[in-house]
């Protein structure tokens, strides 16, 4: 069974990445890290900017995983190592790297876990435009040649950021998430979304539909590249297909390729590394 792509063209040749060499835990890669760590005031959250050796682009990638929607501690593990991953990959291929841990996420106590409580895509959103904010004032970076990138919870941030600002030129989302309340009633984690929106999408669906993506789709205009799993229980397909389908109606450039047999974190070695291979050529081509 093959992978499907939905408006996706020939990737180009010769890009070649080796994702272990690229992991920045990995011993005696040869590989040298400078690694920046930029705080900023808005809900008191911190960012990460990684750049490996002297980066040859002025290039900025925003990477966001949100660990407070996975429903168990090992996933949250993995979602880590898989954003630690790509990170790397990107370093070693010349970009900046922000890791950035806005409100809602782990390490700042429970109010700043709960920062985002009827609040999704809202503070959230300015803690990450605040960390770019500082890394390109730290860095050489270019703020017009800005890319972003996140998976699950960062993959709907994507989705998000991309209807509210227009300062990103090319987004790559995984397991994305595009409507609120359709993916109330067809995801198997649901019960973690009552306490962060106060009610059930049948009490109070508009608490949902202010945080959907795509009742603000019309302001998108990013190339946007979307992958997903087509077994995804927790964030299934369909809310990246729903998110495809609007822009290309909006003729906003845009791909899909759905990975047969993949859940919501990909466990098969060669979809990880052709995951990896079309994010980097996306920014290639979006982010020249």
């Amino acid at each position: 069974m093959q992978r499907r792509i939905i408006q996706l063209p020939q990737l180009v040749a010769g890009v070649q990445l080796s994702m272990e060499a690229a992991t920045p835990a990995k011993k005696n890669s040869g590989m040298t890290w400078n690694t920046q760590v930029n705080a900023w005031k808005t809900g008191d959250a911190a960012s990460r900017l990684f750049q490996m050796n002297t980066p040859s682009r002025s290039v900025l990638v925003a990477m966001m995983v949100c660990p407070t929607t996975t429903p168990t501690n090992d996933t949250m593990r993995m979602t880590s190592m898989a954003r630690s991953r790509v990170a790397g990959v990107l370093a070693s291929q010349g970009f900046y790297v922000l890791l950035p841990n806005p409100r809602g996420s782990y390490g700042q106590g429970e109010e700043f876990t709960r920062g985002n409580v009827k609040d999704f895509g809202y503070g959230d959103l300015r803690d990450i435009l605040g960390g770019i904010d500082a890394a390109t004032a730290a860095a050489p970076i270019d703020p017009e040649r800005t890319g972003i990138y996140g998976w699950s919870y960062g993959g709907y941030m994507t989705m998000w950021s991309l209807t509210q600002t227009n300062r990103f030129k090319a987004a790559v989302s995984g397991a994305g998430l595009s409507d609120w309340l359709s993916y109330y009633g067809t995801n198997e984690i649901d019960t973690w979304m009552i306490p962060y929106f106060g009610a059930s999408v049948y009490d109070d669906p508009s608490v949902y539909a202010k945080s959907s993506p795509i009742n603000y789709i019309k302001g998108v205009k990013t190339p946007t590249l979307m992958v997903a799993g087509d077994r995804d229980a927790e964030v299934p397909v369909t809310q990246s297909y729903e998110y495809h389908h609007a822009l290309r109606a909006l003729n906003v450039p845009t791909q899909l390729v759905i990975y047969p047999g993949e859940g919501h974190l990909f466990y098969k070695p060669a979809d990880q590394q052709d995951v990896a291979r079309r994010i980097v050529t996306w920014f290639d081509h979006k982010l020249p």
